[in-house]
């Protein structure tokens, strides 16, 4: 299992940005004409890393740890976040599966609120939280990163989000 030290330095030389602690509600990513609030359900999580995206979902440019955790919300405020945002979550915790928990932060999870999907997902090994050749199945652990191969997340203005649903070339649109 990789170390959550290794993925920290993974992610150490991406930007920083400022967060603050924000609120628990709404749940999902909400634009209030200033900054963006991030908020997601999580009972048994001990850390949830937000990450930022490129405009186009191919490359990660930066991952905060959302500072605050109340009535099972993990949420913050980033101050810089804007509509178009790209994001997606890593959610750590414990890997039993034997008591439900599969918790695997090399697994980039969608955000179950947002409002608009970014990419095609591709499907690959790397999608699945354990090892598909291991003889131990879905209580093995797998350490590759799902990123590259998962859709991503983005932030819309609601004032300005289309009543329409449509979805061409690479990004496709989720209607609400």
């Amino acid at each position: 299992m990789q170390s959550d030290d290794a993925l920290t330095r993974a992610a150490s030389s991406l930007r920083r940005s400022r967060v603050s602690e924000g609120k628990p509600f709404p749940l999902g990513a909400t634009w209030d004409g200033l900054g963006v609030n991030f908020a997601l359900f999580s009972a048994y999580a001990t850390k949830v890393e937000l990450c930022l995206f490129d405009d186009e979902g191919e490359t990660e440019i930066e991952r905060i740890e959302l500072p605050e955790y109340t009535d099972e919300i993990w949420h913050g405020y980033l101050p810089s976040a804007r509509p178009g945002t790209v994001y997606g979550y890593r959610v750590h915790g414990p890997y039993e599966p034997d008591a439900g928990h599969r918790f695997n932060p090399n697994k980039l999870l969608l955000d179950p609120y947002a409002k608009q999907l970014v990419g095609q997902l591709r499907w690959g090994p790397e999608l699945f939280g354990y090892q598909l050749e291991n003889s131990d199945k879905d209580l093995s652990y797998d350490e590759r990163d799902s990123a590259p191969l998962m859709q991503k997340c983005r932030v819309i203005d609601p004032r300005r989000a289309s009543p329409k649903c449509r979805g061409s070339g690479r990004s496709s649109t989720r209607c609400t």
